[in-house]
């Protein structure tokens, strides 16, 4: 059998991201980004192979978009697109694994999107424009929220009156479980593991941040709760905060629900902190030339990142190692060596040396000989997403 194509796509409410991906390939034979929908600015970015090229497509919609996308993954395919793999945010209790995409599964995405307004309306607008685009194509929704759903209860409740869980669906979720997953697994190979029988905890690190516990390969307790607002200080999310902060700033301050929401979700976080950006790599530079807020901003960042690996830790059994990844993760020598000071009745240490040593795109064990493994693993959500449409064409 020749080998498949698999088209990965990921809607954002202004934006489409996609990858054509060749299963006997490690790099994308396609990918590129629709930015700006339904603006005047509308563009679509893309790159194949080393040619990059652009298009603007002034008030596109995610449709209008993604019939752009076709001609340039069919000529990119040579014809021969054996399934589309869609990243869904939010699955709720309902999913629990990958599925094909049917009338059931669309009415079951809907009804989740309140746990998700700003996510699972977008990722609907891309699968309904892809489904009238690819008609007779096998279509897979790969959920964030899936690899969590084997957190036990006692990992995923919250401290709150049970019709709030049993009849509105407030409790735990997570989110980044594809990265988790695939980081884990692979993580597990470089070390010469079964995944069956290992134990991980692990950081992804980008503008959204979580931690996660992982044991024979199933999430055992992760950062992110109903929200991926929840957990660590992210780019310019809070991360926990004291749960009145709600009715204190609305009783002193006079703040609405909405003004509080963006404070918490937008202006927050390394942002919020620094008072000067959420990119960590402008505050490093920033933190070099003394400046006050963004030292500051990577202080709380590092510390809050050990307490919860160091929470994470309670959920593992034995610790085979601990993983960085995402764009903070995989990047950032100053934030793993910052984190795992913190780290050290776990025993962790750094090999200084290891640990600058990691470029974009490879992994790496950067720990100190005789020490538990640290170590850096970039993510391929997109590779993921392929492996678990692949999966269910062959089922």
């Amino acid at each position: 059998m020749p080998a498949r194509n698999i088209l990965v796509i990921n809607c954002g409410s202004s934006s489409i991201k996609f990858a054509l991906i060749n299963e006997a390939h490690s790099d994308f034979v396609l990918s590129g980004l629709a930015e700006r929908l339904g603006s005047p600015d509308a563009q679509l970015h893309w790159q194949r192979g080393g040619e990059k090229d652009s298009l603007i497509l002034p008030n596109a919609d995610h449709r209008v978009a993604l019939a752009q996308v076709l001609p340039l993954v069919q000529s990119a395919a040579g014809g021969q697109l054996h399934g589309i793999g869609h990243r869904v945010v939010h699955g709720g209790e309902h999913f629990t694994a990958a599925c094909r995409l049917d009338a059931l599964s669309l009415s079951a995405i809907r009804a989740t999107a309140p746990l998700a307004p700003l996510h699972n309306p977008a990722n609907l607008l891309g699968i309904e424009a892809a489904i009238k685009l690819f008609p007779n194509l096998t279509q897979v929704a790969v959920f964030d929220t899936a690899f969590h759903q084997t957190l036990p209860e006692h990992a995923y409740r919250y401290a709150l009156p049970e019709y709030l869980y049993r009849e509105h669906g407030v409790r735990r979720y997570g989110f980044h479980g594809t990265s988790h997953r695939y980081v884990s697994q692979r993580a597990a190979e470089l070390a010469g593991l079964p995944i069956g029988n290992s134990s991980w905890l692990v950081a992804h690190l980008g503008n959204g941040c979580s931690t996660c516990a992982i044991v024979d390969g199933q999430s055992r307790d992760t950062s992110m709760g109903l929200t991926p607002l929840e957990g660590l200080v992210m780019g310019t999310r809070s991360g926990d905060v004291d749960p009145n902060l709600h009715s204190h700033l609305a009783r002193t301050l006079g703040w609405s629900l909405e003004q509080i929401d963006t404070l918490l979700n937008k202006d927050s976080g390394l942002l919020g902190l620094s008072g000067l950006s959420n990119d960590m790599r402008s505050l490093e530079q920033a933190r070099e030339q003394g400046h006050a807020g963004a030292t500051l901003a990577i202080e709380v960042f590092c510390y809050r990142l050990a307490k919860s690996l160091a929470a994470m830790s309670c959920a593992l059994p034995q610790l085979d190692g601990l993983i960085f990844t995402g764009g903070i993760g995989e990047n950032s020598p100053l934030i793993r060596s910052k984190t795992v000071a913190h780290l050290q009745l776990l025993g962790l240490a750094l090999d200084e040396q290891a640990n600058v040593s990691p470029v974009r795109g490879a992994s790496g064990a950067i720990h100190a000989p005789g020490h538990p493994r640290v170590l850096v693993v970039p993510t391929n959500e997109e590779h993921q997403i392929a492996l678990d449409t692949l999966e269910l064409l062959e089922a």
